[in-house]
């Protein structure tokens, strides 16, 4: 499937994978927190990679309202003990998932070992295949004109210090995998010329190959 983002990629859907990778890029928090949640249920292992770029509905003034609001909640005696306001993107995430999971049972607690969140793509998954879920697209899903912000920018203003650190590690990943497609372009681009070369070498025999029907 060809998304609006101009990449081919795949749906997450149907049977079951050693571990799913979600990249988080374009989606609606809620929406794919929910998917995510269904799918940890039924057993399957989860990551979700580019956290910070996960999209939420409203403008960012707004949720740094709400934000405040919720950063006033607190334990009344003993405020180490929680609620925890956690200000990573990929932790931030993992939370609304949880919110959504019993979590506090053992089926819960087992469904929430299973998911993995990142801020960017880590080594380990970057020449693994990623899936997107075309119901938690904004593109598909928000309405147009209405205000939406990213969750990493929201982190960034609350308290998340390493924004600037992970949009230079996703620049140089860009740029490394930008020159591996030059590279197999024009690898492809050799091969094919060298097919059409060994076929004008070879026309006369393929000729009397046809004959037999062998061709």
């Amino acid at each position: 499937m060809r998304t609006k983002f101009g990449y081919q990629v795949r749906q997450a859907s149907g049977g079951f994978r050693k571990i799913l990778i979600i990249d988080g890029k374009g989606h609606l928090k809620g929406r794919l927190a929910a998917i995510v949640a269904k799918k940890l249920l039924q057993g399957q292992s989860i990551a979700v990679v580019r956290c910070e770029e996960i999209n939420m509905s409203g403008s960012l003034y707004r949720k740094k309202l709400e934000w405040a609001d919720f950063k006033r909640k607190r334990m009344n005696t003993n405020p180490s003990r929680g609620p925890f306001h956690l200000r990573h993107p990929s932790d931030f995430f993992k939370r609304v998932v949880r919110g959504m999971l019993p979590h506090k049972t053992k089926r819960g607690f087992y469904a929430l070992s299973k998911l993995e969140t990142y801020e960017g793509i880590p080594p380990k998954y970057i020449c693994k295949q990623r899936v997107v879920v075309p119901r938690c697209m904004t593109a598909l899903k928000l309405q147009p004109g209405r205000k939406f912000c990213k969750l990493g920018d929201l982190c960034s203003e609350v308290g998340w210090r390493f924004k600037q650190e992970v949009d230079d590690l996703e620049a140089k990943r860009k740029a490394r995998g930008a020159l591996y497609y030059k590279m197999k372009l024009e690898r492809a681009e050799k091969r094919k010329k060298a097919v059409e070369a060994a076929k004008k070498e070879t026309a006369q025999y393929d000729k009397i190959l046809s004959t037999f029907g062998m061709l």
